[in-house]
């Protein structure tokens, strides 16, 4: 089981890698909403963007990278793995997080914004890094903290529907 486990993580984080490739197949600005507020009020102010493209951005993020990967942890926990029970479905819903959380910090902002050209939006170098460490503390806190309490609002979610289905 754990095995499958680390392959389900495995393709979380090449939902991820997708999601962030596919965002700045034209460039880096595709992605300007991940960015520190003062990033994307020089890129506004530079006429590049205006705050309703990049609001615009942030939910095409959230539709179709956000939410395609919670029915991807979801189906896997609870369709491919067969998790029923609060606990089961709580550690395979964190692990998952948190393998895709780690690969988020240590590949997409460790090395990939961190010390590639890749995300480098021209006019904005001044502001680097582009991830500070006030961010990126408050970034290894949410996957170390916030994993957890998704997976348990998630299993606990799942495990009161398959309790009422079982009823009907």
């Amino acid at each position: 089981m754990f095995g499958l486990i680390l392959t389900e993580g495995a393709a979380a984080c090449f939902i991820l890698l997708l999601c962030c490739v596919v965002g700045i197949a034209n460039g880096p600005l595709g992605m300007v909403f991940f960015y520190e507020k003062d990033v994307q009020q020089r890129i506004i102010a530079h006429g590049i963007l205006t705050k309703d493209q990049i609001d615009r951005q942030k939910r095409n993020f959230l539709l179709f990278g956000v939410l395609p990967f919670f029915i991807f942890v979801m189906i896997a926990v609870y369709g491919i793995n067969g998790a029923r029970g609060f606990l089961s479905g709580f550690w395979q819903i964190c692990v998952l997080l948190l393998i895709e959380g780690l690969f988020d910090r240590l590949f997409i902002d460790g090395w990939w914004v961190g010390k590639t050209k890749a995300w480098l939006i021209p006019k904005t170098e001044d502001l680097m890094p582009y991830i500070p460490d006030h961010t990126r503390k408050m970034k290894w806190m949410f996957t170390l903290i916030g994993s957890p309490v998704i997976a348990l609002v998630l299993s606990g979610v799942m495990t009161l529907i398959i309790t009422l289905g079982s009823l009907v």
